[in-house]
């Protein structure tokens, strides 16, 4: 019968070297204990062991063997079993842990990831070569620098509506902050902007890309040319009112931090609200700010290499209802009136003031849908005009006719070339004309 062949690895062919290195006199058992990190004593057993054993001796006595800590088959299976529901497709071996142990179930991330992959709940992800790109270091305090951007995904996956989420990332500390709106427009990410001051105060700078809301496409209007400004959105006129430099990036991997957060907040944010069934834009601005963002404080943001905080605060003059807003230069009627987005708005006949009419002023549209009028430093409230509806799409009793829309009534009518029927006076003279005719030449 042959010998048990015994497979050892690199670190216990190491040992081994030394043990026969002190057997054959090279080594004293002390300077053999220091290079294996282990007592005289311990030197002393191996030695005894390998004597008797063999080579194999060195082999640790709980190789093949169960681990002692190991967790019981059926705490295993019933944790598997949880896995499976359709609540936790997609779930990666760290949240599922994190999962699992909120759950009562305390098991590491490694166990589960052995589990899932087992299980094919979960298969690694193969490496792919990326371009290199030069690290940047944080910046040194809570303020400095700010990244902003959208991220348009299935955030409510099946269960409600298509939305984007606008986010807010301090570059020194991780901190965010975010909001799920409908449509990525100028006044959702004011309003984005809005929550992050009136939390933490003006940062020193706003990092985002080249998107239309934060960089103009064309010259500056000529107003600004006059005034010597330069080309700016109505978010980058809000930011210059709050003293807020502006960075562009130029490429993704530019503002990579905000990157990495909506990959991270695309796998775990979704995955929570889909186990506390939120369904609506509400439903999930409610569990980000009040569950969510301060988990996510607590756990992932990082301590900045200077204690003081950049953010300056919120001055008197700073009226951020007034700052944050949509200005348009209109020419004011003689009426009183200006014109924006085919609405005509009117100003009360008490505020009407010298000068007014024939003037140049800014209509202002603020985040709560009112409407102002900027003329020389004062402020005019705007009414909306009622829109007139022209007399003849109207009946006698002053309703339109049934039937009959108003884009039916403005469509141009077209005009057919007319044929005069066979009994048309001007047919019959013109063939009383032609009798004549034929009389006199016979």
């Amino acid at each position: 019968m042959g010998e048990e062949r015994i497979e050892l690895g690199a670190r216990e062919r190491d040992r081994l070297k030394v043990l026969h290195e002190e057997q054959a006199g090279h080594i004293t058992q002390r300077v053999a204990a220091e290079r294996l990190a282990r007592s005289t004593r311990q030197v002393r057993r191996l030695l005894r062991r390998v004597a008797a054993e063999g080579d194999g001796g060195i082999v640790h006595r709980l190789r093949g063997r169960p681990s002692n800590r190991r967790i019981d088959g059926r705490r295993q299976r019933q944790m598997l079993r949880e896995l499976h529901k359709p609540c936790y497709a997609g779930f990666g071996p760290t949240l599922a842990a994190e999962q699992l142990t909120a759950q009562g179930h305390v098991v590491s991330r490694e166990t589960v990831r052995k589990w899932m992959a087992v299980a094919q709940l979960w298969r690694p992800r193969a490496r792919t070569v990326q371009r290199v790109h030069v690290w940047r270091q944080r910046r040194a305090a809570f303020g400095e620098l700010v990244m902003m951007d959208s991220s348009e995904f299935a955030w409510l996956e099946q269960r409600g509506p298509y939305c984007y989420l606008i986010a807010m990332i301090d570059d020194a500390s991780s901190r965010i902050w975010a909001r799920f709106v409908e449509r990525d427009t100028t006044d959702e990410n004011l309003r984005t902007l809005q929550g992050w001051l009136e939390q933490y105060g003006r940062p020193l700078a706003l990092y985002t890309d080249k998107d239309s809301i934060f960089q103009p496409a064309g010259p500056a209007a000529p107003e600004d040319q006059l005034r010597g400004r330069p080309a700016r959105t109505q978010f980058g006129r809000a930011l210059a009112d709050l003293d807020i430099r502006w960075i562009a990036a130029h490429s993704p991997q530019a503002k990579g931090r905000i990157e990495r957060l909506f990959g991270t907040l695309q796998d775990r944010l979704v995955k929570q609200m889909r186990l506390v069934e939120v369904a609506t834009i509400e439903q999930a601005n409610r569990f980000l700010h009040i569950t969510f963002l301060p988990e996510w404080q607590r756990r992932f943001t990082v301590r900045p290499r200077q204690p003081h905080d950049a953010h300056r605060r919120l001055h008197r003059e700073h009226h951020l209802e007034q700052i944050l807003s949509v200005r348009k230069l209109r020419t004011v009627a003689q009426d009183a009136t200006v014109v924006w987005n085919g609405q005509r708005w009117v100003v009360p006949r008490e505020q009407v003031c010298a000068g007014l009419r024939g003037a140049k002023a800014e209509i202002e549209r603020r985040l709560d849908g009112s409407h102002w009028l900027r003329f020389r430093g004062r402020y005019l409230a705007l009414r909306p005009c009622p829109v007139a509806v022209r007399s003849d799409a109207l009946t006698p009793s002053g309703l339109r006719p049934p039937g009959v829309s108003a884009s039916e009534k403005a469509k141009p009518k077209i005009k057919r070339r007319y044929i005069p029927p066979p009994d048309h006076p001007w047919r019959r003279t013109l063939l009383l004309g032609r009798k004549a005719d034929i009389s006199t030449l016979r």
